[in-house]
Order: C-alpha cells, then structure tokens, then sequence
C-alpha cells in the first residue's frame, strides 16, 4: 500500500497568537499542482523563494491543532523548523539532490547540473 502522509514533529516548534506551541504535525505526498499553481501567485514570481512558503501550507495537513495552516503559519516557523520541513518534503517526495544529466539542445554536448531543491537558491 503506498504512504501519502508522512508525520513530523518540528525541532523547535510554533508559537500561535496564544502561545501555543505546535510541534507535531502531518504532511502528505506532493501533487503536480501542489507544485505548479503556486508558480502563478504574485508572491512567488516576485520572489522565488516563497515557492517553499506557498508549497508547505498546501501539503501540511495537519499542524497542532491549529485548524487552518496557511502561509502565514509557515512564514511564523523558525528557521530551523522551515530547514526541517524542506528536507522531509524532499525526502518524502524522493527529490534526488544530486546531480541531474542534461543534454545542450544546441551542440549536443552531454553534462550534469546540480538538482535544484525546493525553495533553493
């Protein structure tokens, strides 16, 4: 049977307008539109980066008990937590890392480039 979610408890954890602290959660498999749409938001094309933001708060399922996990709760994450949960979505979506073989449409000259990772520079 395959596993779409995954569970997580963050190394440090959230802190809501309460003050409640969230650190277990749940995150599903990455869809084709989970990574496509958020290219179309306005964030997004200003800034790359926020792809990370956007794309978390589509696959997070589950958070505390937090009832809406949007991208402001993900934009509330420490750093720490933010670098945690890039590198459970890679895994868990097996993003290879390495190197990926390219071929130049041009001159046909073979060579590898470096994978880009999610909301990488």
């Amino acid at each position: 049977m395959l596993q779409t979610e995954y569970e997580f408890t963050l190394p440090m954890g959230y802190a809501d307008e309460e003050g409640t602290l969230h650190r277990d959660g749940v995150m599903r498999l990455a869809t084709a539109a989970d990574e496509i749409l958020p290219l179309k938001d306005p964030r997004v094309q200003k800034n790359s980066a926020y792809l990370v933001v956007i794309l978390l708060s589509r696959v997070i399922t589950r958070f505390g008990s937090l009832e809406n996990i949007n991208p402001k709760v993900i934009e509330g994450l420490f750093a720490a937590d933010l670098a945690y949960l890039q590198n459970l979505y890679n895994e868990i979506n097996q993003v290879d890392n390495g190197q990926l073989p390219v071929t130049c449409p041009e001159c046909q000259h073979n060579f590898d480039v470096e994978r880009p990772v999610l909301g990488g520079s």
